[in-house]
């Protein structure tokens, strides 16, 4: 079946996410979508799939115009959608699952799940998938219920497919067993839309490339095209992608975890028995898919966790039973996750937002009163600094685009006295031109002869940025390995494996 998008247009207010975009996909191709978070892709698939309703444009397949009202019309029609989250009920089986808004009955009212079983067995058969359909979805791994995803989609009949950011919770052998099926189904005669920020992945899978940037299609490339062009396609400008650093100068002391445990109000242990240590100047990445306790384990070193047992030490120092306050004033430097719900203020302005975690020091307050004209110096020169794109430091940092947001996180972090710095997923939803600067930050803080540990679920940011590299897998360090440690081996152990050599 034959995709068509015709001058697709959608706004929300005043933002027009999606700015005229024509879009046509084959039988039998893999199209990809390339760009970065917050360029638009997403919102033009949820268009094609009914939900959301187009301002402007047209949707046809196989030439003739349609008129989804919604997801069913988009089932109907022999469109499917692998969702970036999963639209899968936890408790309910992998059959009930995939039969869940077209359920076949028998009887008076009786769920036929005999025939949802043999179905959810056959098309599992069709791709060599090992899945149960009584298994209860809650229970299975990430990579299983993705798998879960693409039955759901195919047993509609889906003619054209959309994998929207598939490979953002797998590991690689999952990503390669992913684009496994992909390159089945589109032999088969499938259509389909492959959504990603991910080079590696779509220079692997494409056959065809078309590049959004702010909403508005860019161009299109052949998969032939090097990483460079569609970096500088992405972002309109030349980036440089290799992140350049000399072998690590490692001194004495720095941090020191041992014994870690962190649980939940509840009880729960989500980080087992952790100890690892990081010495000034180098970077520790810690790698793993999310979920696996990397999130509680920084929350426990800045102290946020609220239950915690065993010892973190900053030269010495216990941070242990410390608040964030006593954390960051003995020179921790804190990037998290979430920059809007842990890292910003919104309504605040951009020079506001700089001294969130510096509101005492008599450099901005005396006599409790705030000395904006100090404000306002230090602002413009760490605006000029970290290139922060604003109209100024009184300008809302909610208004600012996503890149500019992260470096004014890091811009606040890294202008103070640092003896540690820890950043979680520090280049998430950022643009490829944003990354380059935040990765080089990051080595000129280490260069300077302060620890760093670094979160993130990108393997390409893990091998780029680290000098040893620390795997979790359900709450607990698999292994410490070298940063230079392949793909690979890095995939067998964010999987559990021990041993990745003897697992391979």
């Amino acid at each position: 079946m034959k995709l068509e998008l015709r001058g697709i247009t959608k706004r929300f207010g005043s933002l027009v996410a999606n700015d005229h975009i024509d879009l046509t996909v084959e039988p039998g191709e893999i199209h990809a979508l390339l760009g970065e978070n917050g360029a638009g892709k997403s919102t033009l698939m949820n268009v094609l799939y009914g939900l959301y309703q187009a301002d402007e444009g047209d949707i046809l397949l196989d030439d003739v115009p349609q008129g989804f009202r919604g997801p069913g019309d988009a089932m109907a029609a022999g469109i499917g959608m692998v969702h970036q989250h999963f639209m899968l009920i936890p408790v309910f089986t992998v059959a009930e699952n995939v039969m869940l808004g077209h359920e076949d009955t028998k009887g008076i009212g009786a769920l036929d799940l005999a025939k949802a079983r043999e179905h959810v067995k056959n098309v599992a058969a069709r791709f060599g998938f090992h899945i149960d359909p009584d298994a209860i979805v809650g229970d299975l791994p990430v990579g299983v219920q993705q798998r879960v995803e693409i039955i759901k989609a195919l047993s509609r009949d889906a003619k054209v497919l959309v994998f929207d950011e598939p490979t953002a919770v797998l590991t690689p052998q999952e990503t390669d067993e992913l684009m496994a099926i992909m390159r089945q189904l589109r032999d088969e005669g499938t259509a389909i839309v492959f959504i990603t920020h991910k080079l590696r992945e779509v220079r692997e899978v494409a056959d065809r490339i078309t590049v959004i940037r702010l909403g508005k299609v860019v161009g299109e490339a052949e998969p032939t095209a090097t990483n460079a062009e569609l970096a500088s396609l992405m972002v309109g400008r030349a980036v440089e992608l290799t992140v350049h650093k000399n072998p690590p100068n490692v001194g004495e002391g720095g941090l020191e975890v041992r014994d870690l445990r962190v649980l939940t109000p509840g009880g729960a242990i989500v980080v087992d028995d952790v100890s690892f240590d990081v010495r000034p100047g180098e970077v520790l990445a810690v790698a793993g898919v999310q979920g696996n306790g990397q999130t509680e384990l920084v929350e426990a070193i800045v102290g946020l966790a609220a239950r915690v047992e065993g010892s973190i030490t900053l030269g010495g120092v216990e941070l242990v039973g410390r608040g964030v306050r006593g954390i960051l004033d003995e020179g921790v430097g804190f990037v998290p996750e979430d920059r809007n719900e842990d890292g910003l203020v919104g309504g605040f302005s951009v020079a506001e937002n700089l001294i969130l975690d510096r509101s005492t020091d008599p450099a901005f307050v005396r006599a409790g009163t705030l000395r904006r004209d100090a404000l306002a110096e230090f602002a413009r020169e760490r605006i000029e600094e970290f290139d922060i794109r604003t109209q100024g430091p009184s300008t809302p940092a909610g208004t600012l685009s996503g890149g500019n947001q992260q470096k004014v996180v890091i811009a606040r972090e890294m202008s103070r006295d640092l003896r540690l710095l820890v950043a979680a997923q520090p280049t998430r939803g950022v643009d490829v031109g944003s990354i380059e600067f935040i990765h080089k930050r990051i080595i000129e803080t280490r260069d300077a002869g302060i620890p760093v540990v670094v979160v993130s679920t990108e393997l390409d940011e893990v091998s780029a940025l680290a000098d040893r590299i620390a795997v979790m897998y359900r709450g607990s360090i698999v292994g410490i390995v070298p940063g230079d440690t392949s793909r690979e081996t890095l995939g067998l152990m964010m999987a559990g494996a021990t041993d990745p050599e003897a697992a391979a």
